[in-house]
C-alpha cells in the first residue's frame, strides 16, 4: 500500500488556500496598513517592529502555500509549522488566560480563526506521508 493512498487532496489543497487568503491576506494587511489592522481587530498598541514580524511570518505562510499548490506532499511541512504554533499558542497562551478568567475579549476572533485552522490542519495534513522515513535513492 503506498504512503500517499490516504492523502486527503481536495483538504490539503483547501487548506493551502486558506493559509493564502486567510493568513497571506493577514500578513500583508500588518505590513501595508497596520493602523488599520490593529483598529479591525481591535488589537491593543503594538511595538510595530515586533507586529512587522507576525505580519512578515503570516505572509511568508501565504506565499509558501501558493507553492503547497503545486506541490502539495512537499509543502505540507508549512502546513505542520502552521499546526505546531497554533497548537502551541492555545496551550501556553489561551489556556492559562482562560483558567485564570483574564482572556482579552479582543483576542476571540483570533481563537476562533486559529481554531479552524488547527482542525484543517489535523484533517488535511499527510501525517504518515511526511512523518514516514525517507530513503535516499
Amino acid at each position: 500500500m503506498s504512503k500517499n493512498e490516504h492523502v486527503r487532496w481536495g483538504w490539503l489543497r483547501f487548506m493551502y488556500i486558506y493559509t493564502i487568503v486567510g493568513a497571506g491576506g493577514f500578513g500583508a494587511g500588518i505590513i501595508l496598513m497596520p493602523d488599520v489592522m490593529q483598529t479591525a481587530f481591535r488589537f491593543p498598541s503594538q511595538d510595530p517592529i515586533v507586529f512587522g514580524v507576525v505580519g512578515s511570518v503570516y505572509m511568508a505562510f501565504g506565499l509558501l502555500s501558493i507553492l503547497g499548490l503545486k506541490s502539495p506532499l512537499k509543502f505540507a511541512p508549512v502546513l505542520l509549522l502552521q499546526l505546531c504554533y497554533k497548537g502551541i499558542w492555545f496551550v501556553g497562551i489561551v489556556l492559562p488566560f482562560l483558567f485564570a478568567g483574564r482572556f482579552p475579549l479582543y483576542a476571540t476572533t483570533l481563537l476562533i480563526i486559529f481554531a479552524t485552522y488547527i482542525i484543517g490542519d489535523l484533517v488535511a495534513i499527510p501525517f504518515a506521508s511526511i512523518l514516514s522515513k525517507q530513503t535516499d535513492s
